[in-house]
């Protein structure tokens, strides 16, 4: 049963909206070598002039974003370390001045950056080049009317890099303002929300608005030599997303509530998950999981001075659960799009659309929230009820007795046997999570000849003993079957114990 479900009575609402957003911004012209060199030549600068151009350039961008900042009535502060928590600090400035708007604080760094160059090659000849080297970036920090508390980072040597930060629950924050929406928030969650179903359909409409459009303007402000350069290109800045987290609250009605499930949730759920399971909530092809060579899937289970924290993470791309004041979180970070398929026409064949892997332009955010979303509701569906440490021995006794259905008896389960534990392991696995299971994928995963007459009849005999003990359903007109509700609680009980007992032995 989904947890939402079996708790409804102490949930006020579920929330689901971005969290951490990462928006990094690029002038695609002047990342070409090409194109590069056509901006020169449009400036009437010559390679051997090219440093000292650059040079002035980048003079006349810092003067400006310090006169910016000036004119904010905020001090600049130069950090001698790029490492030092700009986020930190930023805070502090937060909560000093928590109902000023607009710019809060600014911090300069020289950090390490890709740029633009002009160098001599081997035959001593210039040529446009990309170097790894360091730079004077600077940090803005805003408390924005839109978007809430946020930053802005510029590298102010070609080819201008932009990174922007914003948060989904700050950007919401600010919506619900404008609708005299009452809530609460603790530490960049929800613990209170007037009318959660409202709340919803506010955070569902920022994917109708075309944030890249926010995001142009405030760059104008800090990079005034953007429209010169836009003259020549036509085109400002590209952007495209970094990191992604979508995030889904579950609030209870008290934390007192919540705490009472949540250790053992988590438990459970590291104990009961397979590799299988966390590749089928990435809505991966089972049917292909041997062909995953590169990567890795993982589980992790910490302990941190908040609570515990658990995380299935396949390559960079993972689902993490944790507590967060009254919130059932369930986060999902999306750092490795190109795992997953978007619907869409390309460059060589524009007139067609066709499934391909997804790329990080912001136009894709949809899709973002869309596998996030399906990932989350997979996620909650298999995960085993907060209850399930306690076993429930009634349940256990009957299908541990023979039945009798319609006149036919059907033997009792031995729950102490190795195959009755693989073929509960089986039936309760991820890759049945979605469409279920047919005879012939049951066999195959219990039985090394699968194909012989024997175990086909054996293994519908044990779907009939399974169907007969209320574990599995079958689907109407349709050889396939499912686990009831019933039949996931029984099964994760005696998997989780079964797990633990072999954790605890190793």
């Amino acid at each position: 049963m989904n947890i939402i479900n079996q708790f409804a009575e102490k949930i006020n609402g579920v929330l689901q909206t971005f969290d951490r957003m990462m928006i990094n911004g690029y002038i695609l012209q002047l990342c070409n070598y090409r194109q590069f060199q056509y901006y020169l030549i449009e400036k009437k600068v010559l390679l051997k002039d090219f440093n000292e151009f650059a040079v002035e350039q980048t003079k006349l961008m810092c003067e400006h974003i310090e006169n910016y900042i000036s004119d904010q009535d905020v001090k600049l502060r130069y950090l001698p370390s790029g490492k030092i928590d700009k986020g930190e600090l930023a805070n502090e400035a937060y909560n000093e001045a928590p109902a000023k708007t607009g710019l809060i604080a600014a911090y300069s760094a020289v950090e390490i950056c890709n740029t633009m160059t002009v160098k001599a090659n081997a035959e001593k000849k210039l040529e446009i080049v990309s170097k790894g080297t360091k730079c004077k970036h600077y940090y803005l920090y805003h408390n924005d009317a839109e978007f809430g508390r946020m930053f802005i980072k510029i590298q102010t040597w070609f080819p201008y890099n932009v990174q922007i930060y914003i948060n989904g629950r700050e950007y919401l924050s600010k919506i619900l303002d404008k609708n005299d929406i009452k809530y609460e928030m603790y530490n960049n969650s929800f613990s209170y929300i007037e009318y959660f179903a409202k709340a919803q359909e506010l955070a569902d409409g920022i994917l109708n608005k075309k944030i890249s459009d926010s995001f142009d303007g405030m760059i104008r402000k800090v990079n005034n030599l953007l429209p010169g350069i836009e003259n020549i290109f036509n085109h400002g800045y590209y952007w495209c997303i970094d990191q992604c987290e979508f995030a889904t609250d579950i609030n209870f009605k008290s934390r007192e509530d919540l705490s009472r499930i949540y250790k053992p949730l988590v438990e459970n759920a590291y104990f009961t998950f397979s590799s299988t399971d966390i590749y089928s909530f990435f809505g991966r092809n089972l049917n292909k999981i041997h062909t995953f060579t590169k990567g890795e899937i993982v589980s992790d289970l910490r302990h941190r001075y908040q609570g515990y924290r658990i995380k299935f993470k396949i390559n960079s791309n993972q689902i993490k659960m944790y507590d967060k004041g009254n919130n059932l979180r369930i986060e999902v970070t999306i750092n490795n799009p190109k795992d997953f398929k978007i619907f869409k026409s390309t460059v060589t064949d524009p007139e067609n659309k066709k499934w391909v892997p997804m790329g990080k332009s912001i136009a894709n955010l949809y899709r973002y929230v869309e596998i996030s979303r399906s990932i989350t509701d997979r996620y909650l569906n298999a995960l085993p009820e907060a209850d399930t440490n306690k076993v429930p021995l009634k349940e256990l006794e009957s299908i541990s007795s023979p039945k009798e259905v319609n006149g036919r008896k059907f033997s009792a389960f031995n729950l102490l046997n190795f195959y009755t534990l693989l073929l509960f392991g089986a039936i309760s696995s991820g890759d049945f999570l979605i469409n279920g299971f047919s005879n012939k994928q049951l066999r195959q995963k219990i039985f090394p000849d699968n194909s012989d007459p024997k175990i086909i009849n054996k293994t519908s005999r044990l779907l009939a003993k399974l169907r007969a003990h209320g574990i599995i359903k079958k689907v109407r007109k349709n050889n396939r079957y499912f686990l009831t509700h019933f039949g996931r609680r029984i099964c994760n009980s005696i998997l989780l114990y079964a797990n633990k007992s072999i954790a605890n032995t190793v």
